[in-house]
């Protein structure tokens, strides 16, 4: 059966059909799916019944891949392998986390708009988010489409945002959620990096915003300053003609480019299962390094 990709969202996200991921895919085959993210930026595989292993083969198709150093699980406490992000509220024993669990509370913070690993030297690439077991309702993510938001922008503000770098931190984004309790190693693991604030893309040379909530100064800029432009320019790109909500499917695999979208988990009932399986690619370097 044939790739094909048809769009779901608003004004961008696919879903794809004629492919079977537990069966491995081909080199032309991930050369199609890695087209159809050029455009789309948010590819729907559904029915992709997967484990880690097979998971993590196809995101190799990609670039290479990261390891899981975005969350504060301590090595003995960890559910899954290095190289997954355990996206779930349970504990290492299969058991929902406390509604005061520090892991659990830390999570909280994929509720906030954010690109994965925005926060490290060389960021996130593309995401894949497997579905392993989904509540009965809710919990549902989405996905703000960042080059649409940056064409809706008035000249002026993209001639002011042009060359701008921002620094991002997960310290910056638990504090807004009131989790400031980090311990030393934890606050030199995270030490803000550069982002530019424009990237372009470097296939279809489209430029697209990188917000994040990690991102909390502007270099150059007074923090008061920064922290209330970045905000502006986040309900700016979240407003609702830019996002498309993913309802998740048991066994859905969810695949975006974080270099040219924002997304958020929605709130659900934290009692019930909750288990998502994350792989992640890794982008070619620092944005500092890439083409402007």
């Amino acid at each position: 059966m044939a790739i094909s990709i048809r769009q779901v969202g608003p004004c961008f996200a696919g879903e794809v059909t004629g492919v079977d991921i537990a069966k491995g895919v081909s080199s032309d085959e991930a050369a199609e799916i890695d087209a159809g993210m050029d455009r789309h930026a948010v590819l729907v595989f559904r029915d992709q019944v997967i484990d880690d292993d097979r998971q993590y083969a196809f995101s190799c198709h990609f670039g290479p891949m990261e390891t899981a150093t975005g969350d504060i699980a301590q090595a003995e406490d960890r559910r899954l392998p290095m190289n997954i992000n355990d996206i779930s509220n349970l504990d290492k024993r299969g058991e929902v986390l406390a509604r005061d669990d520090r892991r659990r509370l830390f999570n909280l913070g994929n509720m906030l708009w954010h690109s994965d690993s925005s926060f490290k030297p060389t960021p996130a690439k593309f995401s894949l988010l497997s579905a392993r077991a989904i509540p009965g309702e809710g919990g549902n993510t989405e996905f703000a489409d960042m080059r649409a938001a940056w064409d809706a922008l008035d000249a002026k503000t993209q001639a002011e945002c042009r060359d701008l770098v921002c620094e991002h931190s997960l310290l910056t984004s638990r504090s807004l959620l009131g989790f400031a309790e980090f311990n030393a190693e934890e606050r030199l693991k995270w030490q803000p990096v550069p982002q530019r604030l424009v990237r372009r893309h470097p296939r279809s040379g489209r430029l697209s915003l990188y917000l994040a909530s990690h991102a909390g100064a502007i270099r150059g800029w007074p923090v008061p300053e920064a922290r209330t432009f970045i905000h502006d320019l986040t309900e700016h790109a979240t407003q609702r003609q830019f996002v498309h909500a993913h309802q998740w499917r048991q066994w859905d695999l969810v695949m975006w480019d974080n270099r040219t979208v924002m997304h958020r988990a929605r709130r659900y009932d934290h009692t019930q299962v909750r288990d998502l399986h994350r792989t992640t690619v890794a982008d070619s370097g620092p944005t500092l390094e890439q083409m402007a």
